[in-house]
């Protein structure tokens, strides 16, 4: 597993505070050895970062930084349950994301892309994963995308 700290630094990225729930749930579910990631909006310091349909209230390129900014809140709500001890982190196992589409677009592969790579970049092949991409006629707050996720962990904290 490569140095999440480190490969954050590299590409000049922080993790979030992890964003509370914005309706009647938990950010973040362990059971077991596995993590499941509510889903995470683009929100960055407290604002969407884009918002509306793909692609013609948000770039397909605008959308996979959104897709990049979910994955970091959703590593962050990961962080927060396993104390930020990195080394527990085993495997990202399943991705879910969904893009908010204008009739007829069938990119939403493309926009998921923008996790999917930022991952393989931050975990290399701890960060590959099984996925879907939907689109969908509206998401939250009206984010372009949300991203859900289940991530494997190692069961006892390293010192």
């Amino acid at each position: 597993m490569p140095d999440l700290p480190a490969q954050l630094a590299r590409l000049n990225l922080t993790l979030p505070t992890p964003p509370a729930a914005v309706a009647s749930y938990v950010p973040a579910v362990r059971v077991g050895d596995l993590i499941t990631v509510s889903g995470q909006l683009p929100m960055r310091d407290g604002k969407m970062v884009a918002t509306g349909p793909v692609p013609s209230a948000t770039s397909i390129e605008s959308a996979q930084d959104a897709a990049r900014q979910c994955i970091l809140n959703g590593l962050a709500q990961v962080g927060h349950l396993i104390d930020n001890d990195w080394l527990r982190l085993t495997r990202v196992v399943r991705l879910g994301v969904f893009v908010c589409s204008d009739a007829g677009f069938d990119q939403q592969h493309i926009v998921a892309n923008g996790a999917s790579d930022l991952l393989f970049e931050l975990l290399g092949e701890t960060g590959r994963h099984a996925r879907a991409a939907v689109g969908v006629i509206a998401l939250p707050l009206a984010a372009c995308v949300e991203i859900e996720m289940t991530v494997q962990i190692a069961g006892v904290a390293h010192n």
